[in-house]
């Protein structure tokens, strides 16, 4: 084919010279004598070129063209396979126009069919994620957004962030969930709070894309109910004594989230200036947690944050025994700017009492023991004494009582024998 039209090209070049030097030589006679001979050649070059053409004629976008057997074939996308992958539709003629025909009608039966914009049906699972977090920004806090945003990109986007609408359907779901059971060997808990993500997602874009989606069933893996530590009353009195010797602001900080329930970001984030010694109670109004660093000007990964507890309910106020208003009064420092943990205006960040707590409890001989530890133990020393479980749950600063007799509420076998012996004491 380039043979021929170099061959073409030389050849017209050559007739137009002449056709030149003609008509300033011999004139129109020798003009129509040239004509007469290019005549012929172009028209066979055209004869040449349409015949090539027409064996193989596939105009851009068309996907049509004649096969070996003679026919004209015609293709159309028909749609997306659940991983992304485009699946084609087929149509044939005798004549590229016929060809042409079919798959024109196939487009327009498809397109008529179809409940949504050809657009969003091309847009994979992970426009829809980030869509739903976009939406979601401005009514959460940044360690809820940063705790979505890592679900998201260690977990849904890589495995289902590339299906289409149609492929995120309840059996990819419980594939996706079996991978994250077996292969990333995660705990069903995080498991759950994974799939609630995605089904909230999958929520959002039901309603803001109908019917782009299948319907959905999420199948939640069971969760083996895991007893957490508490420690027993020996044990505490150990801890107790230990704390005692040689005690510093952190040891008190300490002691003072045994015997009040805080949790670990609300005792680093307190301050003298939120005791007060006169009423003896300590007001929770603030928070402190290391949080990943999303700016992308910042070179660190992390950075504190102080801010306010995670929910209305844990801003509150706790009211001390005798004994803790005691020790108050023992570390107090006069400036209440002052941290607890310091004694002085430079906090002390939850990483660091961690690491202070599992020295303190390894020096008095506990395994096991960690923040959230000192937390369940006054939970259970607080029901042990008969604590009416509604002030409970709000000292510990839960939303409703079902979080804390679910969560926190742990009955010790001495209670048990108590209440069996009660049972007892009535005939049974």
């Amino acid at each position: 084919m380039r043979e021929f039209f170099e061959n073409f090209l030389f050849l017209s070049a050559f007739i137009y010279l002449f056709l030149v030097i003609a008509v300033f030589r011999d004139g129109f006679t020798a003009v129509t004598g040239a004509v007469k001979l290019l005549l012929p050649a172009k028209s066979l070059a055209v004869d040449y070129i349409l015949s090539k053409t027409e064996d193989r004629k596939m105009a851009k976008g068309e996907n049509i063209f004649k096969r070996k057997d003679g026919r004209w074939e015609a293709r159309y996308i028909k749609g997306h396979e659940p991983s992304g992958k485009i699946r084609y539709g087929f149509c044939y003629g005798k004549t590229y126009r016929e060809a042409k025909e079919k798959v024109t009608k196939c487009r327009a039966a498809l397109f008529s069919g179809q409940p949504a914009d050809a657009g969003a049906v091309r847009r994979r699972f992970a426009f829809y994620c980030d869509e739903w977090l976009r939406c979601r920004r401005p009514q959460i806090r940044d360690s809820t957004y940063i705790k979505y945003s890592t679900v998201l990109e260690k977990h849904i986007k890589p495995l289902l962030g590339g299906c289409f609408p149609s492929g995120v359907t309840t059996q990819s779901v419980d594939a996706f969930t079996q991978v994250l059971l077996q292969q990333e060997k995660l705990a069903p808990k995080s498991v759950h709070d994974i799939l609630v993500v995605l089904q909230s997602i999958c929520k959002y874009a039901a309603a803001h894309f109908p019917g782009l989606f299948p319907p959905l069933e999420i199948h939640y893996p069971r969760e083996s109910r895991k007893e957490p530590r508490v420690l027993s009353a020996a044990e505490q009195q150990q801890l107790v004594h230990y704390l005692q010797l040689d005690m510093d602001c952190c040891k008190f900080g300490v002691l003072l989230a045994l015997f009040t329930g805080m949790r670990i970001g609300e005792l680093c984030a307190l301050q003298w200036g939120s005791i007060d010694l006169s009423e003896q109670t300590i007001r929770v109004s603030a928070t402190m947690q290391r949080l990943q660093d999303t700016a992308e000007e910042h070179q660190s990964k992390t950075h504190v944050v102080i801010g306010t507890p995670k929910s209305d309910t844990s801003v509150r106020t706790i009211p001390m025994t005798p004994y803790v208003a005691e020790l108050c009064r023992r570390m107090e420092t006069g400036d209440s700017a002052a941290y607890i943990l310091t004694g002085t205006t430079a906090y002390m960040e939850p990483r660091a009492l961690q690491y202070r707590i599992g020295k303190y409890t390894r020096a008095c001989g506990l395994e096991g023991v960690h923040c959230h530890t000192l937390r369940h133990t006054f939970a259970t020393r607080a029901v042990e004494v008969g604590f009416e479980i509604k002030s409970l749950s709000e000292i510990l600063g839960h939303a409703t009582t079902t979080i804390t007799l679910e969560r926190y509420v742990h009955s010790s076998m001495e209670l048990k024998r108590q209440n069996m012996s009660k049972l007892a004491a009535a005939g049974f």
